[in-house]
C-alpha cells in the first residue's frame, strides 16, 4: 500500500481532534510507515454518549471492563487522545498482537509505534498504573479533564512547543519520505510495464484454449505432456503448437 492510502484510512478519526494531536498522528502514521509498520487509528474524538457505553462495558452491559472514564472523564472526549491499531497488508484487517513483528526487524512492530509516539510527544496508555490501555496515545498539556470541562485549553506557547517537536522530526524524516514516494513511483512504473507485457504475451493465466489450438492441446495431453487443456496462456499455446507441427506428439492421439 502507498502511503497515500495507508493514511486515508484514518482521516476520518482524525476530524475533532485538537490541531496539535492531528498533526502529531498524521506524523506517527507517516513515521511509521517509513519504518515498514502500517497502523491504521481508530479511534479519536468520542462523545459523552460513546464514553458513557463504554464505560458500562463490564459494570452494567456484557463484556470486560476497559476504561475508568465515564463520560467526560476521557482525553477523547476532548479530542485530545487516539487510539491505534497494526494495519496488515492485506490493507483491510487489523491486529493488535504486540508480539507481531511483521517487518522482520526483531523489534515488535507495537514497539516501533509507541517508539515513534513518544517522540512526538504523546504518552502511552500502556504506561497507566490502574488500567492498561495498549492501543492508546494522549496529549494533555498538563490539563486534568476536570479542567479541559470547565473549557481550560492549552497555552499558545504549549501549543507552539508541540509544534516544534512535530515539525523537527518530520524536517529530520523528509529526506527518507522523498526516497519512499520515489521507490512507490519505481514500483509503480514496474507494475505497469509488467502489465503491459502480460497483456502483449497475453498470460493472464485466466484463458481458456482457442479452438485453433485444440488438436495440439489434445494430442499434448494424450502424450502426456500437459495434464489439462484449460488455463493456458497465448505463449504457451503458441510452444505447445511449434512441438506438435515438429511431430513430436502424435497427431490426433486420443
Amino acid at each position: 500500500m502507498s502511503l497515500d492510502q495507508v493514511k486515508l484510512k484514518s482521516s476520518s478519526k482524525l476530524v475533532g481532534l485538537h490541531p496539535v494531536l492531528a498533526a502529531a498522528t498524521v506524523a506517527l502514521i507517516e513515521r511509521c510507515y517509513a519504518r515498514g509498520v502500517n497502523i491504521v487509528i481508530t479511534q479519536g474524538l468520542r462523545t459523552i454518549a460513546e464514553q458513557d457505553a463504554l464505560y458500562a462495558q463490564g459494570r452494567t452491559k456484557p463484556g470486560q471492563i476497559v476504561t475508568n472514564a465515564k463520560g467526560g472523564h476521557s482525553y477523547h472526549n476532548f479530542g485530545f487522545a487516539v487510539d491505534f491499531a497494526l494495519l496488515l497488508p492485506n490493507g483491510s484487517s487489523v491486529s493488535w498482537d504486540m508480539a507481531r513483528d511483521g517487518d522482520n526487524d526483531q523489534t515488535a512492530d507495537w514497539q516501533e509505534v509507541v517508539q515513534e509516539a513518544k517522540a512526538l510527544g504523546f504518552e502511552w496508555g500502556g504506561d497507566f498504573k490502574s488500567i492498561k490501555d495498549a492501543p492508546h496515545f494522549q496529549m494533555t498539556f498538563g490539563l486534568s479533564t476536570s479542567a479541559l470541562r470547565q473549557g481550560y485549553q492549552p497555552t499558545a506557547a504549549q501549543v507552539k512547543a508541540a509544534f516544534a517537536v512535530i515539525d523537527k522530526l518530520q524536517e529530520e524524516a523528509s529526506e527518507d519520505m522523498s526516497k519512499i514516494a520515489e521507490l512507490e513511483q519505481v514500483v509503480e512504473e514496474q507494475e505497469g510495464r509488467i502489465a503491459a507485457l502480460e497483456k502483449r504475451l497475453n498470460i493472464s493465466g485466466k484463458e481458456t484454449y482457442a479452438t485453433g489450438y485444440k488438436d495440439a492441446l489434445e494430442a499434448a495431453k494424450a502424450a502426456g505432456a500437459v495434464t489439462t487443456s484449460a488455463d493456458k496462456s497465448k505463449l504457451e499455446l503458441n510452444m505447445i503448437q511449434i512441438l506438435f507441427n515438429l511431430g513430436l506428439f502424435t497427431k490426433g492421439a486420443k
